[in-house]
């Protein structure tokens, strides 16, 4: 029997997740509970979420393909392809696994954007079939990443530099949360790591932002970031040309 997987919400024409026009297909399941998560609703296996309110859908590998395969000539023209998000993705690794071995047998480039916090197995399983990993950094101090997220740091930085060495290309997304990761300690820590790799991965910052208030209200999630105001273009912009002095490719998400 095929292995389906539980999938919240797909995105078509989406410009954020990757090279070019992709379509960004969300798995449900994950292990962290980052206070400024921006899919809360897509944080709990199975087909209900917390509130109990039906929230994702089964879906089969060819029933992905099918959906893909109507904006081919996007990813054609623009260099894009699919992005497999969450969620983790990772969560569903053997459902990951397959439509990734899909997408390659059909020629369609893929992406996945992965929190790290999985077994080293199941990315010695997807890398082969994955062109671009979007790896989450978030919080270097081990204290404070668990405090914010829920899960200690060590898996993800031990799997970032197996990533590191194995994937085809990487690039580290880094939120900027005002108060949490936006700290000079941080930012330093965070740059003094990626500093220590043997090659400088591209980085890709991504700014605090309020849109997913609606969905914490509708689910009846707690919303740990009420009221933090979204972080001035100036100071970003200070970020990214920190980053940019150490000689990493930056770009704001």
């Amino acid at each position: 029997m095929s292995v389906k997987g539980i999938i919240f919400n797909i995105q078509r024409f989406s410009v954020h997740d990757g090279p070019g026009i992709r379509t960004t297909v969300f798995l449900k399941g994950c292990p962290l509970d980052c206070w400024w998560c921006h899919n809360p609703e897509g944080r709990y296996v199975g087909l209900d979420n917390k509130n109990g309110n039906s929230v994702g859908k089964e879906y089969s590998v060819d029933e992905v393909m099918v959906i893909l395969e109507k904006d081919r000539i996007f990813y054609d023209e623009s260099g894009g392809g699919v992005t497999f998000s969450g969620g983790e993705p990772l969560s569903q690794t053997d459902f990951l696994f397959e439509v990734l071995k899909r997408c390659k047998h059909d020629g369609i480039k893929t992406a996945v954007d992965t929190s790290g916090y999985s077994s080293k197995e199941s990315f010695e399983k997807i890398i082969p079939f994955t062109d671009l990993v979007l790896f989450d950094l978030k919080i270097i101090d081990n204290t404070k990443h668990k405090k914010f997220t829920d899960v200690e740091n060590h898996i993800i930085l031990s799997n970032f530099e197996f990533v590191l060495k194995k994937a085809k290309r990487v690039i580290v997304r880094f939120p900027l949360i005002p108060g949490i990761t936006m700290t000079t300690q941080n930012i330093d820590k965070v740059i003094n790591y990626l500093k220590k790799t043997e090659t400088k991965p591209e980085v890709n910052i991504l700014p605090f932002h309020r849109i997913a208030e609606g969905k914490y209200l509708k689910n009846g999630f707690t919303n740990r970031m009420a009221g933090a105001s979204e972080l001035p273009e100036s100071e970003i912009a200070d970020v990214l040309a920190l980053i940019k002095k150490f000689g990493f490719e930056v770009s704001i998400g």
